[in-house]
């Protein structure tokens, strides 16, 4: 039987990151992370609908304006909210660049 295609993903991103997919058998929501990793919490989210095009275009946008040495990033914040609860958000290939993916 094949594995769903949420199993492959978080097989795949946990390869990329050098982390181990952890099996959902006996964990309760919020209880351990997708991916067990050394120094990484790693919850994956996969979806058949194309990303909020807003969001698309913040990070090319970000990937413009960036120059040698910085990290493209989005922040996500909210109004009225406070700022330690806003979402930083990266593209996979470039968090792997900055901060390493797989060491094997």
């Amino acid at each position: 039987m094949a594995d769903k295609l949420w199993k492959q993903t978080e097989r795949a991103i946990a390869k990329r990151l050098g982390g181990k997919r952890v099996p959902i058998t006996g964990r309760q929501r919020g209880d351990v992370p997708d991916v067990k990793h050394e120094w990484l919490a790693v919850e994956v989210k996969e979806r058949a609908r194309p990303l909020p095009r807003w969001l698309r275009d913040a990070i090319c946008q970000a990937v413009a304006a960036q120059r040698e040495g910085q990290l493209p990033i989005v922040v996500l914040h909210q109004t009225g909210q406070r700022h330690d609860t806003d979402i930083v958000c990266v593209r996979l290939k470039d968090f792997e660049e900055w901060f390493g993916g797989d060491p094997r």
